[in-house]
């Protein structure tokens, strides 16, 4: 009998459903680390906590969520607070969360992190009691969210169409915040309030986040004009976004922001913001299985190093599919 055993809830549709081989891939690897894995497959929306949920009251030793953003959002939510320790299987189309914990998007390495069973206890974010685990925001990231969850396919090409089509036409916005007791009016591009470094696909909105210090980051991207804007995009994913002239960057705990309500997003899936939004840390109430061995963040190096790795993966688990016809 195996000493450990973890649920894993996958959402069958992540990722375009790709995948068909998961369960027997996950069971095999941490079935030779002397864990038993059980398999529940989400139905609907809200149904991944749902699970998780089930997962702490039945006694599992640890839940995994295999999906993307919305996914791990769900299953997060349900286990915030409890103490249970949750693993990331990467298979959405962003997985911002899983890449900041592993740098990449790798089942494989995904697996081995598991399996290492390295947990660490970890911040998360609340706007108005809702709880967020990499981003929240307002702005232009909330609006492409918005038209790209109205678009019929997933994937990384069809977000990059999302993000040019809002980016001329998207108007910058005003807003009243105050920062643990400190007041400023903004007029600004985008408005991130950061627990981890990224939105996902090595899009780096705060480079130097962690999830661990008890703080989140807020990213202010002031207006600027449709030149200096493209200056954004490139720091964006070059990891140098904190050294943009338009940025300015607030380590805080908690925050109150007015505005006009509108598009928003939560871990990237989009919602709607009332006229106050308050802003909140908790830190250290999501224990995570996180890669003891992950590197310090370095601009440049460390989106390339895992873009590389995303490359590697992809040509290996296009191999492997050939093999298993």
């Amino acid at each position: 009998m195996a000493s450990k055993r973890y649920l894993m809830i996958i959402n069958p549709i992540s990722g375009n459903g790709r995948y068909h081989d998961l369960e027997e891939k996950v069971r095999d690897y941490l079935g030779r680390h002397d864990i038993e894995v059980d398999v529940r497959h989400s139905e609907r929306a809200g149904h991944c906590s749902e699970l998780a949920a089930e997962g702490v009251r039945a006694g599992y030793d640890a839940v995994l969520a295999a999906g993307g953003d919305g996914t791990v959002n769900e299953v997060a939510s349900a286990l915030r607070d409890t103490g249970m320790t949750m693993g990331i299987i990467p298979r959405g189309s962003g997985n911002g969360l899983a890449r900041h914990l592993d740098e990449s998007a790798d089942i494989d390495k995904a697996l081995r992190v598991i399996a290492a069973d390295y947990p660490r206890d970890c911040d998360y974010g609340t706007v108005n009691g809702r709880p967020f685990f990499c981003t929240c925001g307002v702005g232009y990231d909330a609006a492409v969210a918005h038209d790209f969850a109205s678009m019929s396919s997933r994937g990384l090409s069809t977000y990059l169409r999302a993000c040019a089509r809002v980016f001329f036409k998207y108007k910058p916005q005003e807003y009243d915040i105050t920062a643990d007791g400190v007041t400023r009016h903004v007029k600004a591009f985008i408005l991130a309030f950061c627990n981890a470094s990224q939105y996902g696909n090595n899009a780096y909105i705060s480079p130097c986040a962690s999830i661990c210090d008890g703080e989140l980051d807020m990213m202010i991207v002031r207006s600027g004009n449709m030149l200096t804007r493209c200056s954004v995009g490139i720091d964006l994913m070059a990891g140098r976004l904190d050294r943009n002239h338009l940025v300015e960057h607030v380590a805080l705990k908690t925050a109150t922001v007015r505005q006009q309500p509108g598009p928003g997003h939560l871990d990237g899936e989009p919602v709607d913001m009332p006229e106050v939004m308050e802003i909140a840390v908790h830190p250290g109430k999501l224990r995570l299985f996180a890669d003891p061995e992950k590197r310090e963040f370095k601009p440049l190096r460390t989106p390339l190093r895992s873009l590389r790795a995303d490359i590697a993966y992809k040509i290996r688990a296009r191999r492997a599919r050939k093999n298993n016809r």
